[in-house]
């Protein structure tokens, strides 16, 4: 058995699906980072780059409604990337995946962000018995992914819109300063997995959710040509320094945790990874913020000292949403854990294909974090 080592950079230890340490005991996720920071420099280099990318995006966009389109859902990230969007010059359509779970914060700052912003919004509800089903597939899977439906069906949702008008370009809000490299032991997506998880422990047939198929990534990244921008990354994104400007200038309010806009969020996160797999996603968070100067590890060490605080009344309201009794839920909680790797996925494609991968990362096809995401 291997013995306990953490991170003498950041805060990642041997927790962490697929970690390793070099001889000063520094783990490959912060070498991951020094590589991407290498790619989206901090400095006038990177400024230029970013000019021309602006510059790209427009001259593309040149007679269409939009040049871009921008995934919005209340957080701090999707509204500050709508916020530097419209700085930019760009003419952004927001596009929000109803998924049933907005927490009441989450749509006042939707609206007031569009609203304020002068920007059209595209919005996809999904069929909540049908979205449940996909939620509950996924809890009965026993694994750390089980949020994952929402995720791919927003990807899904943001290619769907962006072909309909006839748009190049999605501009994301991730960035790697300040979310890292989720492992993906922890967190795996593709649309395989989904369909077939669902197949197995679902009721009711997917119509009308969005997934995002192999064959959906060849069609929108290929064919139709459409790009995923991380344009956070070409920023110095400071927390802090971004809420008071989204509070100042578009009304948003904080909801209480890091992507705790969502109440499913908020209970996946605070309660069911901890209770069921031990898993407090603050380390990723906390991780990236020392690595990005953000933060100092020692705070970051103090803080991960206190439990995952979470709200009694939040599960109740989720197994009442999801019809689950106090026995269901228990069930879950305590059913053998389980990885994607025990159901059919993408994932030996990929791993095989690590050369075309690689080329299509150079052709801007593919983001960096993703390559070096499956191939530390």
């Amino acid at each position: 058995m291997s013995s306990y080592q953490q991170c003498t950079h950041c805060i990642f230890d041997t927790s962490i699906p697929g970690i390793k340490f070099d001889e000063n005991g520094e783990c490959n996720f912060c070498k991951i980072h020094y590589m991407l920071d290498k790619i989206y420099p901090l400095s006038s280099e990177g400024e230029q780059n970013l000019t021309k990318l602006i510059e790209k995006i427009k001259r593309d966009g040149r007679n269409k409604e939009y040049d871009c389109v921008i995934g919005v859902s209340g957080g701090r990230d999707s509204t500050y990337t709508l916020y530097l969007a419209k700085k930019l010059g760009l003419r952004p359509l927001a596009v929000h995946f109803d998924n049933g779970w907005n927490s009441n914060v989450a749509v006042t700052n939707i609206m007031n962000a569009v609203s304020k912003l002068e920007v059209d919004l595209y919005t996809t509800v999904a069929d909540w018995e049908e979205f449940k089903s996909l939620q509950l597939s996924f809890l009965r899977a026993s694994v750390s992914d089980a949020e994952i439906p929402t995720d791919v069906a927003i990807f899904g949702t943001l290619h769907k819109a962006a072909a309909e008008k006839g748009i190049r370009y999605i501009i994301n809000g991730h960035s790697f300063r300040t979310e890292g490299v989720v492992p993906i032991g922890w967190t795996y997506m593709d649309g395989r997995y989904i369909n077939c998880v669902h197949k197995m422990f679902g009721g009711r047939p997917l119509k009308s959710i969005p997934t995002f198929t192999l064959w959906d990534m060849i069609n929108y990244s290929f064919v139709k040509g459409i790009k995923v921008i991380p344009i956070l990354n070409y920023f110095n994104y400071l927390h802090e320094e971004t809420n008071r400007i989204l509070e100042q200038e578009l009304g948003w309010q904080y909801y209480g945790g890091h992507h705790h806009e969502s109440y499913y969020t908020q209970f996946f996160q605070s309660f069911y990874l901890p209770e069921k797999f031990k898993i407090d996603k603050r380390l990723l968070e906390y991780s990236a913020l020392i690595r990005s100067g953000q933060i100092s590890r020692e705070y970051a060490l103090t803080e991960m000292e206190k439990p995952y605080q979470f709200s009694e009344e939040l599960v109740e309201y989720v197994k009442k949403k999801l019809n689950l009794s106090d026995e269901d839920l228990q069930k879950i909680l305590y059913a053998k854990n389980k990885s994607f790797k025990d159901y059919p996925t993408y994932y030996p494609l990929i791993s095989s294909m690590k050369f075309p991968i690689k080329v299509a990362t150079w052709l801007g096809l593919i983001q960096p974090i993703i390559y070096y995401k499956f191939f530390p």
